[in-house]
């Protein structure tokens, strides 16, 4: 099969992915879709930027339209569990373009942003409900959702899930949701753990697995940069003027670290914005999507955003520091060379991280070119907002002095200040007077 139109799908679902710009299906495409049409569970092994978010939203919009009745107030058709805002509204934007007149009603709920909303959506009835782990399982304590009705169940970046500590979210999620359900878990690796939800959750599933794991895309370009951390800064700015980048994105490991990068760019008028765990959901989106329309050429992130950006024409992927988790490498560089195209990957390395290079390298099974870079030393490195003075958790704090009452008038100089006569405290002389009364 090398069309859409091959795929057993409704001529509304071919119309929409013809109008996104879509002619032929990536490989998890064609091996996943006519299985889930006919209602199998799959194991989907894949890594990021394979086009799997199609491959389980397309059989899921096919499977559910064509409702003739009404739908039950908190109680979605389907859920969609996501690791992070960013990769659960990428899954909202494409259920909405592909299904366009299909008449469905989906809503995405995440945490960092307040639920009202998000509870209408569900006292509204769902058909398709995207969300991750964490604000699904506080509204469901709380009564304003129950799976006891969902059709399909879809388990997205499994592996991330297990990064980023939601393995016991999920069981608990899993536990609410009926026996009898269409179930898809996607991940680009397979841990142990992983290995033991799919077993459990999976009845008799078809298996895709269009690359090795961990495996990287071959259109990127890879290459590492010797340096010192210090130059780290300036071989940036050199690699963002001197490689004709359009968009860049950059990984840094801590998200002190993203906003540092950030102030450095701005002040050598490289507009720059950072998108990272402290951010609130209204600025993430706002930078995302100042990204995506080009307003700015360069997007700072941690890792929680690895999986969670979905961007077209991202040229260059930049890790500022090498990942601690050498599979986090893969994540990061997929956000290049997307939809056929070709990318740049740079990874920076100083003395401190050479294990860390060991490790991807190791991982991946290929010894990446290496350069070096010379720099000097600059003032503008520092971070632009005032540090914090360092103070010792275990110290007690000082106790504030009484300026009023250690107020000294100061002595002509050359001479002593003399000491103050003490004052008579008259409330204890009158005390006194009362009790020899």
């Amino acid at each position: 099969m090398t069309k859409f139109n091959d795929l057993p799908l409704l001529d509304t679902i071919l119309k929409n992915v013809q109008e996104a710009g879509y002619d032929s299906p990536t490989p998890i495409q064609a091996q996943s879709i006519p299985p889930l049409c006919e209602g199998r569970d799959l194991l989907g092994i894949a890594q990021t930027g394979t086009g799997k978010t199609a491959a389980f939203t397309l059989p899921m919009l096919q499977k559910l339209s064509g409702r003739d009745f009404s739908l039950t107030p908190k109680e979605p058709r389907s859920l969609i569990l996501a690791p992070t805002r960013e990769l659960a509204s990428q899954i909202k934007e494409q259920i909405d373009k592909y299904g366009k007149d299909l008449k469905l009603k989906s809503a995405v709920i995440f945490g960092g942003v307040g639920q009202a909303n998000q509870v209408n959506a569900l006292r509204g009835g769902l058909d398709i409900l995207i969300a991750t782990p964490g604000r699904l399982l506080d509204l469901m304590n709380q009564g304003f959702c129950k799976l006891n009705r969902v059709e399909i169940f879809v388990l997205d970046e499994a592996d991330r899930m297990l990064d980023m500590g939601f393995i016991h979210d999920i069981k608990k999620v899993i536990a609410q949701l009926p026996e009898k359900k269409q179930t898809m878990l996607f991940s680009a690796t397979m841990p142990n753990e992983i290995v033991g939800i799919a077993n459990r959750i999976l009845k008799n599933p078809v298996r895709v697995e269009v690359t090795p794991p961990s495996s990287t895309v071959e259109r990127i370009d890879q290459r590492v940069i010797f340096c010192q951390k210090a130059h780290k800064y300036q071989l940036l700015r050199k690699v963002l003027q001197d490689e004709g980048v359009e968009l860049t994105l950059v990984f840094t490991r801590t998200k002190h670290g993203a906003n540092k990068i950030v102030d450095y760019l701005n002040a050598h008028q490289i507009k720059a914005s950072a998108i990272h765990g402290n951010k609130s959901q209204s600025a993430r989106e706002a930078a995302l999507e100042n990204f995506k329309s080009g307003a700015i050429k360069v997007l700072i992130a941690t890792d929680i955003a690895a999986r969670g950006i979905d961007v077209q024409g991202v040229s260059h992927v930049v890790n500022f520091d090498m990942p601690v988790d050498a599979e986090s490498y893969v994540h990061r560089i997929g956000r290049t060379a997307r939809a056929g195209k070709d990318g740049d990957a740079i990874s920076f390395c100083d003395e401190t991280e050479r294990e860390a290079l060991s490790r991807v390298q190791k991982l991946i099974g290929l010894k990446l070119p290496v350069e070096t870079f010379v720099g000097v030393a600059e003032k503008s490195v520092q971070d632009t907002r005032p540090p914090r003075p360092y103070r010792d958790p275990r110290a007690k704090p000082k106790a504030k002095p009484d300026q009023r009452q250690n107020s000294k008038p100061n002595a002509p100089v050359g001479q002593k200040a003399q000491p103050q006569p003490k004052k008579e405290d008259k409330s204890k002389v009158g005390y006194k007077f009362r009790n020899k009364k």
